[in-house]
């Protein structure tokens, strides 16, 4: 069994979705939810990649129960195909993860015409995450976990260039912070949503951990991070307690940071903020929330 400072419930019989599993803290809440019995799946844009990691998995957990599936988070008509495909083969969906994230360091575009950093990290997840809500209502009590950071403190919504056309940034002071807000603004929205449902919906700082995301960035980050960083592992902690511990039944629209609830941006509460984004996000997805 994996060690965890808190107490986690089991998850057998219960069905897990990891995105961004490949890598990172991504693999580790996989394997602390695969330690702890859950039927997991992990979408992938990289199947022989993702296939490693899944017999990792296996051989360290023990639990057979894993699955790859394809996907693409730079493509909504990849996570349209991954929504049906696994509405096809599952009837309920017990844990959400939403984990994944990307950080370039020069400007890019999805196919669909979003900034990539926003592209990734909201609004797919945005899409998907409306694209199973059926799936997540059908098993009763379910749990959406979103993986936010505490950059989002740093992030603004620029509504008036979210392609970032205008002006890039940073890591500190760019897409990616503001994509960390976005994450906590449509995890609050969700949560007001979807109140009474038995879906809770809440968001993380996973800590400052050394992952694939600095390798893009310059040597001495790049040194900064292998030496200062928190493991990958300790890093999923917080994730695998929000996503899995009996003291989070039943809340929901929470920031939670070294297993703990924690203060978010006071942007989080600006309702016509929330609202905003909501409703562009909907509008360039394509993806309605249906009440």
């Amino acid at each position: 069994m994996m060690k965890h400072p808190k107490t986690l419930s089991r998850l057998d019989g219960k069905t897990v979705i990891v995105t961004g599993a490949s890598d990172g803290i991504g693999v580790e809440t996989a394997r602390y939810l695969a330690d702890l019995g859950a039927t997991l799946v992990l979408p992938a844009r990289n199947a022989a990649k993702a296939d490693a990691v899944r017999e990792d998995l296996v051989r360290t957990t023990g639990n057979k129960n894993i699955t790859v599936m394809p996907l693409d988070l730079a493509s909504l008509a990849s996570v349209r195909s991954f929504v049906e495909s696994f509405t096809a083969a599952h009837k309920t969906l017990d844990v959400l993860v939403l984990n994944a994230g990307v950080s370039p360091t020069q400007r890019a575009l999805t196919v669909d015409g979003f900034e990539t950093t926003m592209g990734v990290n909201h609004f797919a997840h945005f899409a998907l995450t409306l694209g199973l809500l059926p799936l997540l209502r059908a098993a009763g009590r379910a749990r959406v976990v979103v993986v936010s950071s505490k950059l989002h403190l740093r992030g603004d919504i620029r509504f008036d260039d979210m392609t970032y056309e205008k002006s890039f940034g940073s890591m500190m002071s760019g897409p990616y912070p503001d994509s960390k807000l976005a994450n906590a603004l449509f995890a609050v929205e969700l949560a007001k949503r979807l109140e009474g449902t038995g879906v809770s919906v809440n968001y993380l700082h996973p800590g400052v951990v050394s992952t694939a995301l600095a390798r893009d960035m310059n040597a001495v980050v790049r040194w900064f991070a292998k030496t200062f960083f928190i493991t990958p592992e300790k890093g999923a902690q917080t994730s695998a307690y929000v996503a899995a511990s009996p003291d989070v039944e039943g809340v929901s629209g929470k920031y939670f940071d070294e297993c703990r609830e924690a203060k978010p941006s006071p942007k989080v509460n600006d309702t016509a903020l929330r609202a905003r984004l909501w409703e562009l996000s909907e509008k360039l997805t394509n993806v309605r929330f249906e009440a």
